[in-house]
């Protein structure tokens, strides 16, 4: 029997298997990429009897591999929050999938273990913007606001790690950022005690200073869009900046789209913070888009088609009450 951990490379990811191998250790071969790289779990060569977990990963774009998985007989447990479709049924499936606007992998996790590893689920939710449910939890396990805004930040900066074009782009392949993760017990002495996280908050500090400085190409009350340069921190950057904006501006939804350098657009979508809703229903109008209801994204829009783009944009949010 094989053990595959198949999971997200943002803080969801990363913190939702933490979770889990905290309180069921067992050595797995790790399969992760980039933010982006959602199609995982077809690149796990699954056999009868081994074991697979699937982590914040969407399982309408998995549900091939998924049912060839479960038709060569392997057992697989699978947890999400994004846009599912229909679910195949199996008893070797043990699906949680939850895709409410308030909720995370980490949070989803952290339910069904009982909140036993809690403070991981608490970067996680921060990690995936989702401030208040991230808070909530942890003033419950008695952390005060220097410990929560310890633990904001790390999510942050792990979920930023997620984003680029090509690995080259990221600071740590996101099965490395793991391997330091799970070395930590309570991610407060991950933050006190790992070097490679200082490195990492450098980093992000670098490129968020640069992100400060983009000016909108349009805005409305509605909704803004942004157009960024093929460039290494604004690759890094653009899902964090568009969290950081959809806090900023909770009333309206943000599009930031970034320059791939062949005739695309790489594009990251944000609901309106106050109505986590709509951000992946537009998405999905344009191929190789996807994503939730709060956040959502478009992996190569073609840039004749960006004027179509920015109307469908309005057209999603304008109307929002």
């Amino acid at each position: 029997m094989t053990c595959y951990d198949v999971f997200n490379g943002d803080a969801d990811g990363i913190c939702a298997l933490q979770q889990l191998r905290l309180q069921f250790p067992r050595e797995s071969i790790l399969v992760s990429g980039m933010k982006r790289d959602i199609d995982l779990l077809q690149r796990v060569d699954a056999a009868s009897g081994d074991e697979i977990t699937v982590l914040d990963i969407s399982l309408d774009r998995n549900r091939e591999a998924l049912i060839e998985a479960l038709s060569r007989g392997a057992s697989v447990f699978y947890a999400d929050h994004h846009f599912a479709g229909e679910i195949p049924l199996g008893e070797r499936l043990d699906c949680h999938i939850d895709t409410a606007p308030d909720t995370c992998t980490s949070l989803i996790i952290d339910d069904y273990l009982g909140h036993t590893q809690a403070r991981w689920a608490v970067v996680g939710a921060f990690g995936d913007n989702f401030d208040q449910p991230a808070m909530d939890l942890g003033q419950s396990l008695g952390l005060d606001a220097d410990d929560l805004a310890a633990l904001q930040q790390l999510g942050i900066c792990l979920n930023y790690n997620g984003y680029g074009f090509e690995l080259e782009d990221l600071l740590f392949h996101p099965v490395d950022l793991f391997g330091l993760v799970r070395q930590y017990r309570d991610p407060l002495d991950f933050v006190e005690n790992e070097s490679g996280y200082a490195e990492l908050l450098v980093q992000y500090r670098d490129d968020m200073a640069r992100a400060e400085n983009v000016p909108a190409d349009s805005e409305s009350a509605a909704g803004a869009v942004y157009l960024l340069p093929n460039e290494g921190w604004a690759r890094r950057s653009v899902g964090v900046m568009g969290n950081e904006l959809a806090k900023r501006f909770p009333e309206r939804a943000h599009a930031l789209l970034v320059d791939m350098g062949d005739g695309h657009y790489r594009v990251s979508v944000r609901a309106p913070y106050r109505r986590k809703d709509g951000a992946d229903e537009l998405c999905r109008q344009f191929p190789s888009g996807g994503g939730r209801k709060a956040a959502a994204g478009i992996n190569a829009l073609a840039q004749d088609s960006l004027a179509r783009f920015v109307d469908r944009f309005q057209q999603q949010f304008g109307g929002m009450q």
